[in-house]
């Protein structure tokens, strides 16, 4: 059976996800995104009027993507168990993260820097992560104040640990941290 090829729009998306993930997002122009996927250039245009709105799809595709995750996370009863599946996330993309970094934490550092409305729309993404991690902690039983400082500690030390790999390229930065956490994880 073959394959169906994507639309244009999905593929300028796709291809978006992956040149800003690889170069970041201000060196990435249209006619690179348009060039890497095999849309005229004119047609970009058709789909997004600016790099913005490209950019808001983008940040729009990622939060999907970690909506899908979330609800996959979720079909475990076991909020520990939920809290691992997403630690080992990092792990499963080590590789990935001595490459290129998080794409999350590459992107909203990248766009905070200049800051704006697609600077603040990136943020969603880190605030959905934190939301769902802080939802895993009151489960297990932790209060509200308490439950969002874990949830920052977790998503803090993965990020910190995605930084160490992708500056010296050395994939066991993020394969110790998330080890660690989910040691303690394990004994909460």
């Amino acid at each position: 059976m073959p394959r169906s090829v994507p639309d244009k729009r999905t593929r300028l998306i796709d291809t978006a996800a992956r040149l800003t993930h690889e170069q970041g997002y201000n060196r990435t122009t249209l006619a690179d995104i348009a060039r890497e996927s095999g849309v005229p250039l004119g047609n970009v245009y058709y789909y997004f009027s600016t790099k913005e709105a490209l950019g808001e799809a983008l940040v729009d595709r990622m939060n999907g993507a970690y909506e899908s995750l979330r609800a996959r996370w979720n079909a475990n009863e076991d909020p520990k168990a939920r809290l691992n599946a997403f630690i080992q996330m990092t792990i499963d993309n080590r590789d990935v993260l001595a490459r290129s970094g998080c794409p999350v934490g590459t992107l909203c550092a990248e766009l905070h820097k200049a800051g704006g409305p697609l600077a603040d729309h990136a943020a969603t993404l880190f605030d959905n992560i934190l939301k769902w991690l802080e939802q895993q902690f009151r489960r297990i039983g932790k209060s509200g104040a308490e439950s969002r400082d874990l949830a920052a500690h977790v998503l803090s030390a993965l990020e910190g640990g995605s930084l160490l790999t992708h500056t010296f390229h050395d994939p066991r930065f993020a394969v110790r941290e998330a080890n660690r956490l989910k040691e303690w994880i394990r004994d909460l």
